[in-house]
């Protein structure tokens, strides 16, 4: 099954690889995070920094993450990391 990560983890490994390329951590602490709703759901977030951008496609579990001139620099299958949780009754 399928799980998709909180936006609460979204937001961690998003912060988390701004720093693995090498945004300083006063950008990273000015992050901006935007909703894109459409249809009255929410379908994806958005990211922001001084420099950088991530997009999180919520409803296909991608996120990717692009530089200042827009150039994709990283991408992340979020649904293919996911573990099963165990919901309560």
């Amino acid at each position: 099954m399928l799980v998709c990560p909180s936006a609460y983890e979204v937001r961690e490994i998003v912060e988390r690889t701004f720093r693995s390329l090498g945004l300083d951590e006063s950008e990273i602490t000015d992050l901006s995070e935007n909703l894109m709703i459409d249809e009255g759901r929410c379908r994806a977030r958005t990211y922001r920094t001084e420099s950088h951008m991530a997009m999180w496609m919520i409803d296909i579990g991608l996120l990717q993450f692009y530089d200042e001139d827009g150039n994709m620099l990283h991408h992340a299958n979020l649904l293919a990391h996911a573990a099963p949780r165990r919901m309560a009754a």
